[in-house]
């Protein structure tokens, strides 16, 4: 069952499984699109990633399969699966994958 705009409710899934690897592409997969935020699954190909922006929201990012490159004001993290960071808004922030990567955004505009 579907909602508006991407909206997937009354399924069961496994996060892990909401969007595959594709070799030298990032793919992405809304689950939810609302006025008040998003929620996205993205998987990096390795060498992908998403160059630096900023957002005028905070953005919640779990991992949820490889490691990931964050950068956030130019302060570089890396996570693995099972590990979630917040990127603050009005802060630039980029990702990359050395190895390829699934996670979860969730962003939140109210």
């Amino acid at each position: 069952m579907s909602g508006n705009k991407g909206t997937v409710t009354g399924e069961v899934l496994t996060m892990t499984s909401l969007v595959a690897y594709q070799d030298g592409s990032v793919v992405s997969r809304t689950m939810i699109d609302k006025q008040v935020g998003t929620i996205t699954a993205f998987a990096f190909g390795a060498g992908q990633g998403l160059s630096e922006h900023t957002v005028p929201y905070d953005a919640f990012v779990q991992i949820l399969d490889g490691e990931a490159e964050i950068t956030i004001a130019g302060e570089t993290q890396q996570l693995i699966a099972g590990q979630m960071i917040i990127m603050p808004a009005n802060r630039p922030h980029s990702m990359k994958a050395g190895k390829p990567f699934k996670m979860l955004l969730v962003m939140i505009r109210a």
